[in-house]
């Protein structure tokens, strides 16, 4: 199902499965592309790779098979566009275990043949397995989280308590464990998420389990700060600022989105409670870090201005001709109050719950969420705000 819409209208794509992974193709920065992973029990399980063609406003889709079971968790190399991993289920025994692989596109569907959809639905082509990232040892796989910036050769992945840092080889057919550590302390010890952080060389990771979030030394494989009860329950999702590198966003079942600064951790910088159920996920934006994405089970993405805790607090930088204007310049700059955080919209296109939120990669502007009955909704940063926010 596809719509076509206006200006700064939503874009909507409805997969015929439930589908909960959402990710944003990391290496590509030309195309707005997205990959929607599927939870089917009954059928073979896809990956939707979503095409936005921005100037005309569709969405052009292939499909990929994922030739294993419901997909959880995905995540796409940040150097080379074929390769992606994901986390999925898999019964064996009658005892359901997530594993994660890492996969390929097809040859075929690099080289562009993807343009006409029609002919990849019909008669879909399977990824390619490189390899596994065996972990039955360690059990279940929540996450696995490539290097930001990395070649693509370094991976980490969180599975029940234990997190592992995997190296891959060039060609991607072979993992091995380069190190690993393990959570300790009472009670069901088990990640639901984690993040890399961007800073700091790559050298760190940020993780939540139960209601804590952890911050990681990926040299030594311990750990350097923990906010006990960061929420009130379930810690869900977190994301990074991508300026300021002390700061990140967590958000959970208790319907909050909280903002740290980990230097200080006793109380978060600012709270966000605007949702009215769990807070199943978060996103600053990749260029803008004053705007943040969250997505949640009452069925509601909203898009807020953290201008107060963002690297540009002003609303923008003052540049050299601007302070040489003197006089002229002096009014204006008394109407540029400090601009207060806000809610700038919030999206009611979804009827079930918001699982994802991603922004694009290819455009700051953009950015995509996905419900579980398998809802792809597109939508842009309202006009208004962008022109604020650049000029």
């Amino acid at each position: 199902i596809l719509t076509k819409m206006e200006d700064d209208a939503p874009v909507i794509y409805g997969l015929e499965f439930q589908a909960r992974a959402l990710t944003a193709q990391t290496a590509e920065t030309d195309a707005i592309r997205f990959l929607v992973g599927t939870q089917s029990l009954k059928f073979d399980n896809q990956i939707h790779i979503i095409d936005f063609d921005d100037e005309n406003n569709i969405i052009n889709k292939s499909v990929l098979l994922h030739p294993a079971g419901e997909i959880w968790h995905m995540g796409t190399s940040p150097a080379d566009k074929s390769v992606l991993t994901t986390c999925y289920n898999t019964t064996s025994d009658s005892r359901v275990a997530t594993l994660a692989a890492v996969w390929r596109m097809p040859k075929e569907w690099e080289s562009g043949s993807h343009e006409s959809p029609d002919d990849s639905s019909n008669n879909p082509q399977a990824l390619e397995l490189l390899c596994h990232l065996d972990n039955t040892a360690q059990g279940n796989m929540a996450c696995v989280l490539w290097e930001p910036l990395g070649d693509g050769k370094r991976l980490v992945s969180l599975a029940d308590n234990h997190v592992t840092l995997w190296d891959l080889e060039a060609s991607s057919t072979k993992a091995t464990v380069s190190s690993s550590a393990t959570l300790e302390g009472k009670g069901q010890l088990k990640f639901t998420s984690g993040k890399w952080s961007p800073h700091h060389n790559c050298t760190q990771l940020a993780t939540a389990n139960d209601t804590a979030i952890r911050g990681w030394d990926l040299r030594s494989m311990s750990q350097i700060y923990c906010i006990e009860n960061a929420h009130g329950q379930l810690a869900r999702d977190l994301d990074f600022n991508p300026n300021k590198q002390y700061y990140l966003a967590s958000c959970g079942d208790d319907c909050k989105v909280k903002f740290w600064d980990v230097r200080s951790i006793g109380e978060p910088v600012k709270t966000l409670e605007e949702h009215s159920h769990w807070v199943w996920s978060v996103r600053y934006n990749h260029s803008h870090d004053q705007l943040v994405l969250t997505g949640s089970s009452d069925s509601r993405v909203i898009l807020s201005n953290m201008v107060s805790i963002s690297s540009e607090p002003f609303g923008h930088l003052a540049d050299e001709d601007d302070l040489s204007d003197g006089e002229e310049n002096h009014q204006e700059e008394k109407s540029k109050e400090p601009l207060q955080d806000s809610i700038i919209a919030t999206y009611e296109e979804h009827e079930d719950s918001v699982y994802a939120v991603e922004w694009s990669c290819a455009d700051p502007w953009l950015f995509a969420s996905l419900s579980y009955d398998g809802r792809l909704v597109i939508n842009r940063v309202p006009r208004a705000l962008k022109y604020r926010i650049l000029l």
